[in-house]
């Protein structure tokens, strides 16, 4: 008998991996957050944007230096905010750098899908690393959180120079 069943309770392994998936989750965000990939300034950005949430005061510049090929060249993110904010930006400059400009609004899209928990199923499979924030749709309030870097990023390529959550 192991020693999940000892006292009479009963083991399900799926609820195991379930747990297994959270932690691994919540070890990555962490690690974006403690370490966050490509903070920087861009130098010669051809797009840039501030995202600002103004629920938690989660402030955020995007440059962005395209290609004249319209691939994502350079990307970096420069700013403060919370633990998830800051794993998310960090997490979308590596998904998008090196990707066409049509690549990054469709990661844009899926990632929106993902975190609203419309349809996150079908949306997760391409989004690979940022399924991480899967569970966000669960937390209404923490939305606004994971998507603010990506709506930056999208203002920024629109030629906007502000992007919000509102």
């Amino acid at each position: 008998m192991s020693a999940a069943n000892v006292g009479g309770g009963s083991h399900h392994p799926a609820e195991d991996q379930s747990q297994a998936t959270t932690e691994l989750y919540q070890q990555v965000i962490l690690d974006h957050n403690r370490s966050p990939r490509n903070w920087q300034v861009v130098e010669h950005a051809t797009h840039r944007a501030d995202g600002y949430n103004p629920l938690c005061g989660d402030r955020y510049t995007i440059t962005v230096r395209v290609g004249e090929d319209g691939i994502i060249a350079e990307i970096g993110v420069d700013g403060a905010g919370c633990a998830i904010s800051k794993a998310s930006a960090s997490m979308m400059t590596e998904a998008v750098k090196g990707r066409s400009l049509a690549e990054a609004q469709e990661l844009f899209e899926q990632f929106h899908t993902l975190v609203t928990g419309d349809a996150a199923d079908q949306a997760g499979a391409a989004l690979g690393k940022l399924r991480v924030f899967s569970g966000i749709a669960e937390f209404p309030a923490r939305v606004k959180c994971a998507i603010l870097s990506w709506h930056a990023l999208q203002g920024a390529l629109e030629g906007k120079e502000v992007a919000s959550t509102e």
